[in-house]
């Protein structure tokens, strides 16, 4: 039997050294956010890194993001697209997705990402409307909580046969332990973990990276 081991500090700190080297325009942007009072929603390095391998094996072209934040995780996706391939980027925050539009023109990938500021649920269901069912390969999710089963539901129905789907988050600092949780953004993830391990619709895994990437393969 396989042993796993706890990844503290120094552990963290060792994958880190031998990540990928970062473009110089991602580690800019990863690091002006860091000084945001909101930063801790900037998805990690390693997860970055992670996300690209992945999406570069699977050469995508129709991406969605829920949860846009300053941009990185969407220029992290925006480097792996196959040429022509391009991302509907959902967020509200004008102030946030400025930074990230400024950094997406640095990095020469603007004319792919297709941002919408409106509330995600109203952007996908106008996905939906336009006929749009099953022409995605990718979506992203990390936006509010309580929200993230109606994503999950109305992502589900964009991605392809085959499309993959990841939702942030999923182990919620190590909230999801909680059982008496009353907190609603925890009992929102616990639901959706559960709701995913028992979908005939999908594979998926949950994966200890950042905080939690709950990994959803629709069959």
């Amino acid at each position: 039997m396989s042993r796993w081991i706890q990844v503290d500090e120094a552990i963290n700190n060792y994958i880190n050294e031998h990540l990928e080297q970062e473009q110089p325009v991602l580690n800019a942007l990863f690091a002006e956010t860091a000084q945001l009072e909101d930063a801790q929603m900037q998805i990690s390095h390693e997860q970055a890194r992670f996300m690209n391998t992945v999406l570069r094996s699977m050469q995508i072209q129709r991406c969605i993001e829920i949860g846009v934040y300053t941009g990185y995780s969407t220029l992290v996706t925006a480097q792996a697209l196959s040429p022509g391939g391009t991302i509907i980027a959902c967020d509200l925050s004008e102030e946030w997705t400025s930074i990230a539009r400024r950094y997406w023109q640095q990095a020469g990938v603007a004319d792919r990402i297709d941002l919408r500021l409106a509330p995600a649920s109203d952007t996908l269901a106008a996905l939906l409307d336009a006929g749009d069912v099953g022409q995605y390969d990718f979506v992203f999710i990390d936006a509010d909580k309580t929200a993230y089963d109606d994503y999950y539901e109305q992502s589900l129905k964009l991605l392809r046969p085959g499309g993959l789907m990841m939702i942030d988050n999923c182990l919620w600092y190590g909230q999801v332990l909680d059982s008496d949780s009353t907190d609603g953004d925890t009992r929102a993830i616990q639901a959706l973990n559960k709701k995913i391990a028992a979908d005939n619709r999908v594979n998926s895994s949950l994966v200890p990276i950042g905080d939690g990437i709950h990994m959803v393969y629709k069959q």
